[in-house]
């Protein structure tokens, strides 16, 4: 009897043990908020690894979707999702973005490694009101961005770059109260630089797009550091502009259309490298101080004049292609043969002459060109090949400028 008891007990032990695993293994099911389980199934059917990558083989839905690769929870709601491996050179994902991202209601961070996601950017994020990073760079998404972005009203970083996507960007993304970081470069976005009202904007990067028109002077915060125009059709002035942005350390408007003077004030900017080269600005260059910035480059523009003195702190400076006159002043001279200057390009201009021994052998670590202006280079060195061939420009040219 006791035997028969004592069996009896272990049966039921078992049982119970059984039936509290079973439930251990459905436990972590329960976790997770239901609307948010089955988004992240939506989100998983939607996408798959490239050869090469094993960022889903985590991805088991008979366990905690908290301690899948990419997603973290707070409680019972999914916070953050980072969707592919970080590690640099990784493979990446492929498929499409399921509009079901936009049920994830506490989504705080939702970011995308480099892949080939195709389709469209799902509008449905605009439901993630607590949104603050988005980051989906080096895919394929195409289309337009949705103009209900703007209703993300707590977004800090949106970084859509290096996709393929077209339109206009939406009026509504700059009126976002504290957006800091805008990145939206290499795409194919058209049409007018939306003003953008943050005062927190810090940077803004829309180079190797397709956008047109002028800036206004009031349309950018003067909090930006670091702002990048570049490989557009944008048009107009700028100077009033950039009287504002005191504050920026990085500035590249080269290849548009700006035209119209360029400030004394953007030479006195904390930056490292200045690139308004191939534009439409005129006038001359007329710093109020020693430059101290280590690069500059206004080559292929309309600037005239003489060349400051207060440019031979440069350490690459780049005015060739312009409508300078007179002769380089000596201080460059000294600057160059003292291997300060590094590269001094002033070739296809209307100088006159400069103020250097023939028999001196400038350093090795500095770079020289003077061809094509109204003089004979008194030194033979080396120039970039888009430079051409002729020494000396044309004497009917230099008598119209220097006359």
């Amino acid at each position: 009897m006791l035997m028969a008891d004592h069996k009896f007990g272990v049966l039921v032990s078992c049982i119970f043990l059984v039936f509290s695993l079973l439930q251990c293994k459905f436990c972590a099911l329960a976790m997770l908020d239901p609307i948010d389980f089955l988004a992240l199934q939506s989100i998983r059917k939607g996408l798959d690894d490239m050869p090469g990558s094993n960022f889903f083989a985590s991805w088991d839905f008979t366990s905690d979707p908290c301690n899948f690769a990419g997603v973290y929870c707070d409680v019972d709601k999914v916070i953050s999702l980072n969707l592919g491996d970080p590690r640099a050179g990784s493979p990446g994902l492929i498929g499409h973005l399921d509009p079901a991202i936009g049920k994830l209601s506490a989504l705080v961070e939702f970011s995308v490694v480099p892949g080939r996601i195709i389709g469209l950017l799902p509008p449905s994020i605009s439901q993630l009101k607590d949104l603050r990073f988005l980051a989906i760079s080096r895919n394929f998404l195409s289309g337009g961005i949705p103009s209900t972005i703007g209703q993300l009203r707590n977004l800090r970083t949106l970084d859509l770059s290096y996709n393929q996507l077209s339109g206009e960007i939406p009026h509504s993304i700059g009126t976002i109260p504290e957006l800091s970081n805008v990145i939206l470069c290499h795409n194919r976005l058209s049409g007018w630089v939306p003003p953008f009202l943050s005062q927190s904007l810090t940077r803004l990067d829309l180079k190797h797009n397709e956008l047109s028109g002028s800036l206004s002077p009031y349309s950018l915060p003067s909090s930006l550091r670091y702002l990048s125009l570049s490989w557009n059709r944008l048009s107009g002035p700028v100077d009033r502009l950039l009287y504002r942005l005191y504050q920026l350390n990085y500035l590249d408007l080269s290849m548009n259309q700006f035209s119209g003077i360029i400030p004394s004030r953007v030479f006195t900017f904390p930056i490292t490298n200045l690139q308004l080269q191939r534009n439409l600005f005129t006038g001359p260059v007329q710093p109020l101080h020693q430059v101290t910035i280590e690069t500059v480059d206004l080559s292929y523009n309309r600037l005239w004049g003489r060349i400051s003195p207060m440019l031979s702190t440069v350490q690459n400076l780049y005015l060739n292609n312009n409508r300078f006159t007179g002769k380089v002043p000596g201080s460059f001279v000294d600057s160059l043969m003292a291997a300060s200057i590094r590269i001094l390009y002033l070739q296809h201009n209307y100088l006159t002459g400069i103020e250097i021994n023939p028999a001196v052998d400038i350093p090795l670590s500095s770079s020289l060109c003077l061809q094509y202006n109204c003089m004979v280079p008194p030194v033979q060195t080396s120039c970039p090949l888009k430079a051409g061939k002729q020494k000396t420009r044309p004497t009917a040219e230099c008598s119209e400028w220097n006359g």
